[in-house]
């Protein structure tokens, strides 16, 4: 079984009307808007997407309303971590039963696998509840506290999970990185997920990245990785640098939450954000649109 993913995956915010309930009127625009700025798939209910902060219900349903907007050539990739390793193959069958591209689970956080070993286990019990689909793990120390490498995984599952593909890396460690894609002659796809640093994940060879920042800014990165592509790393450089300008922008004014302004600004309302996170006072907005202007975002973010 091969990765289905490759360029840019967005990892969409969840839209919420004001009364806190999940908005599935929004998703067609949400898919419409990344297809249109040639973003290559879409990985729902993760981090960006609030996953861990929505119902059972909530998650099946945003699930089938991705799958019913997604236009074709728009790869539906759902995340089916959760603390009830029986929640989790549940949101994996639905995921199988809707027709979706791929499943991922980050590693549970609460009661956290004491080594490899049953990270390991976790991971192919998860991924046989949806047989026919590729399946990859997210790896993202900074919110499960799992000190366990990317590489180290795969050495453990490599042969004990028939559908694994790859490992959404979302971490800063490089040097994992390079080993985990290096790993089996490069069988895995190692999907890079730290947008900020784009640049230094082409280097290494990744064949596609995941992130939240491809919502609203995917044709600064698009030209990341063309000119890359083409042997032109000043320019490569050059774009990387936009890109970073306006995340710190945003990261400065509070990450998520702010992210989900932005998506506002750019013209599509995917509402407030779900508690315990905290709502960015209205204020910010205008604040936000001022600081963004200043480094020129506005020049290169998603048309929706």
């Amino acid at each position: 079984m091969k990765s289905p993913l490759h360029g840019l995956v967005a990892a969409p915010f969840t839209p919420f009307k004001s009364d806190g309930a999940v908005a599935l009127d929004v998703v067609p625009r949400l898919a419409t808007l990344l297809a249109r700025n040639d973003v290559k798939g879409a990985f729902i209910c993760g981090t960006t997407g609030e996953g861990a902060s929505l119902t059972t219900t909530e998650r099946l349903q945003l699930a089938s309303a991705w799958r019913q907007a997604a236009p074709a050539g728009l790869k539906l990739i759902v995340h089916v971590g959760h603390s009830s390793i029986q929640e989790s193959r549940s949101f994996a069958r639905h995921a199988q039963e809707i027709g979706a591209d791929a499943i991922a689970t980050i590693a549970p956080s609460f009661f956290k696998p004491p080594g490899v070993v049953e990270l390991v286990a976790w991971c192919r019990e998860v991924a046989a509840a949806a047989p026919t689909l590729p399946f990859f793990y997210y790896h993202m120390p900074s919110m499960t506290g799992l000190n366990i490498t990317a590489t180290d995984f795969l050495r453990e599952a490599d042969g004990k999970i028939p559908t694994l593909v790859g490992v959404k890396f979302t971490y800063e460690d490089l040097a994992d990185y390079q080993s985990a894609r290096a790993f089996a002659d490069g069988r895995y796809a190692i999907l890079f997920g730290r947008d900020e640093i784009l640049l230094d994940g082409l280097k290494l060879g990744a064949p596609g990245a995941v992130g939240s920042t491809y919502n609203y800014a995917a044709p600064v990165y698009q030209k990341v990785m063309q000119a890359f592509a083409a042997g032109d790393l000043a320019t490569a450089a050059k774009e990387q640098a936009k890109a970073r300008a306006f995340i710190d922008v945003m990261n400065a004014r509070g990450g998520l939450p702010i992210g989900k302004m932005i998506m506002k600004l750019i013209g599509v309302d995917c509402g407030p954000v779900r508690l315990p996170l905290r709502q960015p006072p209205e204020a910010m907005e205008q604040e936000l649109r001022a600081a963004l202007t200043s480094v020129g975002f506005f020049d290169f973010a998603s048309k929706p």
